[in-house]
């Protein structure tokens, strides 16, 4: 059964994903920064599992659950009621507070487990869907505690991930007190220097390079190792996940710094990149100095004249080899130089790449009206 997850876009969200590839084959993985996001993320997903024909399971941690994203979820079971197929399965591990009030609001306060003292259970109707709320517990070690409920094996590396978990609940809850509390700081600082700005989310290294980096640091918390000791370790990890990544990489370049390695691999992806109607390939949500380096490396490469990076809180960043950045920053209120520009986003923000597409085509390509071509167009209007 293909497995989606959508989770938050910090460190205990990545640690649940981390879990959940240890215990599955996870088809697609969906990073969520912002709460405000879940819904339209979520939307997109149940609009697709409603034209699925086989059975999926869809997998959401550490999303704090706001009124938009309930009314998806009633939207979700009122879709899975309708299917005259297997069912669609839903499983939703929470810990915000938050999520209680907000459910409780909608009619669906949650009712306490009684067999595991603190956490809670929304009744949606529909045994195909599992909604959890454990306030004492980080999203992790839920994925890890409840992986019955999607697991298809039994993870590796046991160890290992224990003592990341017990970093990561011990950093999430803020608990200064307990032993590995220290340990969860070094994690957390190592996580936010490496999980975003080296391979994007949307890149199918991704995951794989994030989830490699916190493995090896749990594996190392396990044995002992200082917070000071594992920053001074992390540098050499990193290295060794991208030695790995970039072994069958044909224009790879050792003496380079880690960012110009993988640069050379990302201006390859089709993945990262979209065409738009002009021949611009769009980007979502890239590092600004990754983009810097991926953009120049396509433009010679000759795959276009013009690239644009959209980031979530709705900036754009323009890059061109024939003069036209400025014009299309122009366009979005921006400007800059002519091959180096920026704007912003009429609606300020942007949640996925397909929203972001939305957004820039239709201003960097508007339709012509019919018959807008022909050289008789302009006489319907004529008044002399």
């Amino acid at each position: 059964m293909r497995l989606t997850q959508i989770t938050h876009h910090d460190l205990d969200g990545y640690g649940a994903s981390t879990v959940a590839a240890a215990c599955a084959e996870v088809d697609r993985v969906i990073h969520v920064p912002r709460y405000s996001d879940v819904g339209p993320v979520f939307e997109e997903e149940v609009k697709r599992l409603a034209k699925a024909q086989a059975s999926e399971t869809l997998l959401m941690t550490d999303l704090g659950l706001e009124e938009q994203t309930i009314a998806g979820l009633k939207r979700f079971a009122a879709m899975n009621k309708k299917r005259e197929s297997e069912k669609h399965r839903l499983v939703v591990l929470d810990h915000h507070a938050s999520s209680s009030e907000q459910l409780a609001r909608q009619g669906l306060e949650p009712a306490p487990v009684a067999e595991r003292p603190g956490l809670s259970r929304s009744d949606f109707g529909d045994p195909a869907i599992t909604l959890l709320i454990e306030e004492d517990s980080c999203a992790t070690a839920m994925t890890m505690t409840h992986r019955a409920l999607f697991a298809t094996h039994e993870p590796e590396r046991q160890e290992d991930l224990a003592a990341l978990i017990a970093a990561i609940d011990a950093l999430d809850l803020w608990r200064k007190e307990n032993a590995a509390f220290p340990g969860g700081i070094a994690l957390d600082e190592i996580f936010w220097e490496n999980a975003t700005g080296l391979i994007p989310p949307g890149h199918p290294w991704h995951d794989r390079f994030v989830s490699a980096l916190l493995l090896a640091a749990g594996q190392r918390l396990r044995e002992g190792a200082t917070p000071a000791q594992l920053e001074q370790d992390a540098v050499a990890i990193r290295t060794r996940i991208v030695n790995d990544l970039l072994a069958d990489a044909p224009d790879d370049d050792a003496n380079l710094t880690t960012r110009s390695r993988l640069a050379r691999a990302l201006a390859r992806s089709d993945t990262l990149f979209r065409p738009l109607k002009d021949g611009t390939l769009l980007s979502f949500g890239l590092d600004s100095g990754m983009f810097q380096r991926v953009s120049d490396r396509i433009m010679e490469a000759g795959r276009t004249k013009r690239v644009v990076n959209v980031q979530r809180m709705g900036t754009l960043s323009f890059r061109s080899v024939d003069g036209t950045a400025l014009d299309g920053a122009r366009l979005f209120r921006g400007g800059g130089h002519r091959d180096a520009a920026g704007g912003r986003l009429q609606s300020g923000s942007a949640f996925s790449l397909a929203d972001a597409i939305a957004q820039v085509e239709p201003v960097l390509n508007p339709e012509k009206p019919a018959g807008s071509d022909s050289p008789f167009a302009a006489l319907k209007n004529w008044k002399g």
